[in-house]
């Protein structure tokens, strides 16, 4: 198993970002909010999950090895695969994951794209008790990579994930009093608020 990749940051893209490992070319899929700390040309270190199908190897990148390790456990639950698991990570952090399993918050898990009122019960059925207790805060941040505006870094991410335009503009819309109140807007917390904002007007 490829635990972590370090290297140079060659490409990014939506959903891909490509580390340079020793002169070969790491094409890792990551989450939005874990892309928007990446900087073309800059080193950088993911922790990594490979997923071996019998068409494909894909590698998935996270920020740190918590997310590694809670993006494996959530694959354990029946109809949950990479996508769905790293899609969860996109809108909730482990520890938000941690607090709607232990409060059985099937709310808070239905905002994910793709999670209806049964999955949220059966993740929360299948869950229960396995990814242990919120850490609290501690992690690293997610912060806005240099040359991009909170609002450009906001919008791909929402359009990576697959929401129309539209959407997009209104979720960025919805979070900028968030935004503007803080010296440095934090891609990875706005992202979630925007998922949230969308999950409402749904």
């Amino acid at each position: 198993m490829i635990a972590f990749v370090s290297g140079q940051v060659a490409a990014l893209a939506p959903d891909t970002a490509v580390i340079e490992v020793g002169g070969v070319g790491m094409a890792v899929q990551c989450a939005p909010n874990t892309l928007a700390a990446l900087r073309v040309g800059r080193p950088a270190r993911l922790s990594t999950s490979l997923v071996v199908r019998e068409d494909s190897l894909t590698l998935y990148g996270f920020a740190d090895d918590d997310e590694r390790q809670v993006f494996e456990l959530l694959q354990t639950v029946s109809g949950v695969g990479p996508r769905l698991a790293q899609t969860m990570l996109a809108v909730h952090a482990p520890d938000a994951l941690r607090t709607a399993v232990a409060a059985g918050d099937e709310k808070a898990l239905t905002a994910v794209p793709g999670i209806g009122k049964k999955g949220a019960q059966r993740l929360l059925l299948e869950l229960k008790d396995r990814l242990g207790a919120p850490q609290g805060p501690g992690g690293p941040a997610v912060g806005t990579p240099a040359g991009a505006s909170w609002r450009e870094q906001l919008h791909a991410a929402l359009l990576g994930l697959g929401y129309a335009t539209r959407e997009a503009d209104e979720a960025v819309a919805a979070v900028a009093p968030q935004a503007e109140a803080a010296a440095e807007p934090n891609v990875g917390a706005l992202l979630r608020s925007a998922l949230q904002s969308l999950n409402r007007t749904r």
